[in-house]
């Protein structure tokens, strides 16, 4: 099997999670992906808060049916262009108020696949992932 390649060409227009409490989203957010070189890139209409590189791409907000977030079964993965990165990731979000869903490290399922796992203060499973 051919190594995966991880690119900035997506499938994605964006990913939107929920947020129970924004600004503890937010404080996390803003540290764990800012060791991938993600920016905040400020509040948008209702409550959102986008996060990007040059445009938006991932947001988080309180769920606009009011309803309690749940992505139970869902993960989100952000790219990473190095092994330090992927560190970095798992070390500011353990910091700014997240909980390890797995140790930074190389995953047997994809080859040279290292990565780390997160939970952040919604509950919500997120990762960062880099191919050595």
């Amino acid at each position: 099997m051919a190594t995966p390649v991880i690119s900035g060409d997506g499938i994605f227009s964006h990913v939107f999670l929920g947020a129970a409490d924004l600004e503890q989203s937010v404080a996390f957010y803003d540290a764990a992906l800012a060791a991938l070189s993600i920016k905040n890139l400020g509040p948008f209409g209702n409550g959102w808060v986008l996060y990007g590189k040059d445009k938006p791409a991932f947001i988080i907000a309180r769920p606009g049916n009011g309803e309690a977030p749940s992505s139970n079964g869902v993960t989100v993965g952000f790219a990473a262009s190095s092994t330090a990165e992927v560190d970095a990731f798992h070390a500011a979000g353990l910091a700014a108020g997240g909980s390890d869903e797995g140790q930074p490290g190389p995953r047997g399922h994809l080859p040279g696949a290292y990565a780390a796992y997160l939970r952040d203060p919604a509950g919500n499973k997120v990762c960062s992932y880099t191919f050595v």
